[in-house]
């Protein structure tokens, strides 16, 4: 996994967050006169000592939330949903179950990209100083052969309680090949995490 921010790639162990709103005023206004859009962010760099602490973190994340908003779309219009998650140990993959007449899965086998966003917010003013977003972007198919009974396993570890559901024949368990993390944390810092090919 290579960690990274604002899709730049460091080759020597740092992250550049994206801290958005944080350029000065006078920043904003000498780029804006030089004829560049206005900044709402500046770069910092920032020295990381075991990247696999991010790694750490979003499991800990994932295993603390059961749901997900899971976001497709009609023909360009964003549609959203609500669904139990569970992700791999690498988390290389994300899954989910539906049924297969729903409008999200006919609008990922229209088109098969589609992100999750994951967030463990309390709906309280600390929030926007202790909250943890994740939007992971990727590609969703539905699970067939071998390979589904490996992801079935994973699944109802975490949801025991949606096995009927699952098991359903009307029921698809549906993989996401994530290619890309963005983690928001302290409302304002935002990393992005490119998965392994």
């Amino acid at each position: 996994m290579k960690v990274h921010a604002g899709a730049l790639t460091t080759g020597d162990g740092c992250l550049l967050f994206l801290l958005r709103n944080q350029a000065s005023l006078a920043q904003q206004r000498q780029h804006a006169s030089s004829g560049g859009r206005q900044m709402d962010f500046e770069l910092r760099e920032v020295k990381v000592v075991d990247p696999q602490q991010v790694s750490l973190q979003l499991k800990a994340l994932f295993a603390s939330q059961g749901l997900a908003v899971v976001s497709t779309h009609e023909h360009g219009q964003p549609y959203c949903n609500l669904v139990a998650f569970a992700s791999s140990e690498d988390l290389l993959h994300l899954v989910f179950a539906t049924t297969r007449s729903t409008r999200k899965f006919a609008n990922i086998d229209e088109d098969p990209r589609i992100s999750l966003l994951i967030d463990n917010r309390s709906n309280r003013v600390s929030d926007f100083h202790e909250a943890m977003a994740v939007t992971a972007i990727g590609l969703a198919e539905e699970v067939l052969g071998p390979e589904k009974d490996n992801l079935l396993k994973v699944y109802l570890s975490k949801h025991p309680h949606l096995e009927d559901f699952v098991m359903s024949p009307t029921c698809a368990l549906m993989q996401v090949e994530v290619k890309r993390y963005y983690v928001v944390s302290r409302f304002q810092h935002v990393l992005v995490l490119h998965m392994k090919e």
